[in-house]
């Protein structure tokens, strides 16, 4: 069984990055599968067992985990907020959560998803007040303050390329 649990360690760390609770929530998961009459003490050890390997193997830590998804998440769009809550579902603790989020910029993550949706200063079409309240709406429910989601619809294409370049607001 201790070498199932390190073979499965290494396929699953080879093919994404995982944090520690996810890899002993998929190992416990499919040895219940696997060993039919497993006990709950068998299943401690294999977990346990597995994090160590992956600890050894220097592809389990929680800390890189958090800032790959972080910087990760700021690019792709994603506020602070959504960012902490993703982390904390992926088992993340609250303090290493913190830690990563220190380098996260929320005007730059809201400026990415309002090029990703064509909103403010990437819209093609000129703005109404419908269309403004309804880019607010989507830049709030992203979880980005009000004052960054005002200053973002308002913004000018060059404004935004440049604060996408290097400054912030």
């Amino acid at each position: 069984m201790l070498a199932w649990s390190r073979n499965s360690t290494l396929y699953r760390l080879s093919r994404r990055m995982m944090s520690e609770r996810e890899l002993s929530d998929a190992i416990k998961r499919k040895a219940k599968q696997k060993f039919e009459d497993i006990s709950d003490e068998d299943l401690r050890v294999l977990a346990t067992s597995a994090l160590e390997f992956g600890k050894t193997l220097g592809a389990l830590n929680d800390q890189n985990y958090a800032e790959t998804k972080v910087r990760s998440g700021v690019r792709g769009g994603r506020s602070k907020r959504m960012i902490q809550r993703k982390l904390q579902e992926k088992g993340i603790d609250a303090e290493t959560a913190s830690i990563a989020l220190e380098d996260a910029d929320d005007p730059r993550a809201a400026l990415a998803y309002a090029r990703k949706r064509g909103f403010g200063p990437y819209r093609r079409d000129e703005a109404d007040e419908k269309r403004i309240t309804k880019e607010l709406s989507s830049l709030a429910r992203q979880g980005f303050s009000l004052e960054i989601c005002r200053r973002v619809v308002a913004l000018d294409r060059d404004e935004a390329d440049e604060m996408m370049v290097g400054a912030t607001f």
